[in-house]
């Protein structure tokens, strides 16, 4: 199998950031996704935690999360810059090309329009002299962006060149989001996608959308909304989309069990995943053949 377009996220997995790599490169995965805790919490601090992954021959994908920047004005902001700063410092350190911004969810942020661009455009300024982009994800809980459409007509008025999109089809089918607009997005403007399920079929409550995001997404062909992720999945390769995938399921099962055991249900997934996307022009179809 060609697993070369699909990564794994570190918070899928129990145990040291050392175990985690291994098990992935183990399960036939090429790429990453780096969770900050994950760097934070290695006793060699940031440095050390690069090297590791840079020993573990494993393709950064991303450095996650920079949480509620936009939006805040005053002493608020300024502590959220200082704070933009040294994450892109990891991720330069790290060695990351990417990193994740979710919207915000504080009550002390503004609706403004321009304001949210506004930030963003200093979030991308920021990250310019590190070589890093930034993609903006809706998160299906955000105080004033909670769908992808949203995100994209800040980051499209943003207008910069290392600011794009990440969509999460978590957050996609928690709020029932039709994927016509994807029609409207440039795809070298979808920075990432991120890819989960979920066991039931609404969740409406704010509560229940940040209790399932966090402890109970399963990988795609798991949950009840499978044909959806390779409809997805589908329309976002006619419309062009050649990034990466990674597989971002928060699951307290899953951190109970050896990581082996949860990068072969990883494995598998990619496998159900090509055996309903079968296009010849998918990355995937090396897996496919």
């Amino acid at each position: 199998m060609n697993l070369d377009h699909f990564g794994m996220d570190t918070i899928t997995l129990a145990g040291p950031l050392e175990a985690k790599l291994n098990a992935m490169r183990e399960a036939g995965f090429t790429q990453v996704m780096l969770n900050a805790n994950d760097v934070a919490a290695h006793p060699g601090g940031p440095e050390a935690a690069g090297e590791i992954v840079r020993r573990s021959g494993l393709r950064l994908t991303g450095f996650q999360v920079l949480r509620d920047f936009e939006g805040l004005s005053g002493h608020l902001h300024a502590y959220k810059v200082d704070i933009a700063k040294a994450m892109l410092t990891m991720c330069r350190t790290l060695g990351a090309r990417l990193l994740l911004a979710c919207s915000s969810t504080s009550t002390h942020a503004t609706s403004d329009f321009g304001s949210l661009t506004k930030d963003l455009q200093k979030l991308a300024t920021l990250a310019v002299p590190y070589g890093i982009r930034i993609a903006y994800e809706a998160l299906s809980w955000g105080r004033h962006v909670s769908e992808y459409p949203q995100a994209w007509e800040i980051v499209a008025e943003a207008d910069r060149a290392n600011l794009g999109l990440a969509l999460d089809s978590f957050h996609m089918f928690a709020t029932a989001t039709s994927r016509e607009a994807l029609e409207e997005i440039p795809p070298q403007k979808m920075f990432l996608v991120q890819l989960a399920d979920f066991m039931w079929q609404q969740i409406p409550s704010r509560e229940e959308r940040i209790n399932t995001a966090r402890h109970f997404r399963v990988f795609p062909g798991e949950g009840v909304h499978s044909a959806d992720v390779a409809e997805l999945v589908r329309t976002l390769d006619r419309l062009g989309y050649r990034g990466d995938y990674s597989f971002e399921v928060f699951n307290d099962d899953y951190t109970q069990l050896p990581v082996a055991v949860v990068t072969e249900r990883a494995r598998r997934s990619v496998k159900w995943l090509t055996d309903q996307v079968s296009r010849r022009s998918l990355p995937l179809r090396s897996a496919a053949r």
